[in-house]
């Protein structure tokens, strides 16, 4: 298996997941976002040269994972590797499509957005879509197309999922965005990994929403507060008056992760995955995700991004003097 990556996050747990399966697993990238996984070697390469590739030359592999989002870097690699007999894994995501408000949508007949011209910088939703749907187009319809959701657990770089063990295990009053009903759609980072060797092992082709169940946002943090053994009280607060105290959402400072606004996202976290579950897929309890991704930020002082706590103090101490005062008689 050669890996175009290997050195972070989804390409280091596909890296440990195929060593652990035995396989001889080789990662190819700069070498710049961290260790490779125990077990696989590593071969530097520079994908934003023409000639990047070339230590890869003159080698054979069954099977290739690539997980760029930039065209211009899977053109070179489709040109260089893919050839007829190796199969070929390109890992896309749930921002290639067009239409994110209708829920239940199938990664089969869902509208794509327009695929990008030229290679861009990640900068928002619609543009890093817009790129990979080109990088799709590219890998051509003979490979498997896994359109990752979000992914969670250890190691996640971007802060988003751990905010919310980090923040219920401190316990106490917790600042829930929306409704307990809202929908909550993600994925841990190990059981894509599986899936993605499982699909390169049965040589598995076709597109796919590589992402875990719904679950309402009230299922989801009962869960993990549980797991945690945590002490919370959850205060939901609406759409309107998050944005009127400067919440964010999805992700990043001031932002409360995973929180979406409804309805104009409301087909982003309810994909139907029935084909991926029935082809494999497998998502492991929303607790052992969340005491997992608990359990690394204490040990390794991982990443946790979204409202500090005074901020999320400030906004409940506004929301409960906003709230009308009861009176009788």
């Amino acid at each position: 298996m050669l890996i175009l990556g290997g050195s972070q996050f989804l390409g280091r747990a596909i890296a440990a997941r195929a060593c652990a399966a035995g396989h001889d697993v080789t990662c190819a990238a700069r070498g710049l976002a961290g260790p490779i996984a125990q077990g696989a070697r590593f071969v530097r390469i520079d994908r934003d040269v023409a000639d990047g590739l070339a230590p890869l030359a003159g080698e054979t592999f069954d099977t290739v994972v690539d997980v760029s989002r930039h065209p211009a870097q899977v053109r070179r690699a489709v040109a260089a590797l893919k050839r007829p007999g190796v199969h070929w894994t390109f890992v896309s995501t749930i921002s290639v499509y067009a239409d994110n408000r209708v829920p239940g949508q199938r990664a089969d007949t869902a509208p794509l957005r327009e695929p990008a011209a030229e290679d861009v910088e990640h900068s928002t939703d619609a543009i890093y879509g817009a790129a990979k749907v080109a990088c799709e187009q590219t890998v051509g319809t003979d490979a498997f197309i896994c359109r990752a959701g979000l992914i969670a657990g250890p190691e996640d770089p971007t802060g988003r999922f751990a905010y919310w063990p980090a923040r219920l295990a401190r316990g106490g009053e917790v600042l829930a965005p929306g409704s307990p009903e809202d929908a909550v759609q993600f994925i841990d980072v190990r059981d894509l990994a599986q899936w993605i060797v499982h699909a390169a092992e049965t040589r598995l082709t076709g597109i796919y929403d590589g992402i875990g169940p719904i679950r309402t946002r009230g299922e989801f943090l009962a869960e993990c507060a549980s797991a945690l053994d945590a002490s919370c009280t959850f205060t939901w607060v609406d759409r309107a008056f998050l944005e009127a105290h400067d919440v964010r959402r999805w992700a990043g400072p001031r932002s409360l992760p995973m929180w979406l606004p409804l309805p104009d996202y409301a087909g982003f976290l309810t994909r139907d995955t029935s084909p991926a579950r029935a082809a494999g897929l497998n998502a492991r309890p929303v607790g052992v995700t969340a005491r997992d991704t608990l359990h690394w930020l204490n040990a390794s002082k991982g990443p946790v991004i979204g409202l500090a706590a005074e901020e999320e103090k400030d906004v409940l101490a506004a929301w409960h003097a906003h709230q009308p005062v009861a009176t009788g008689m």
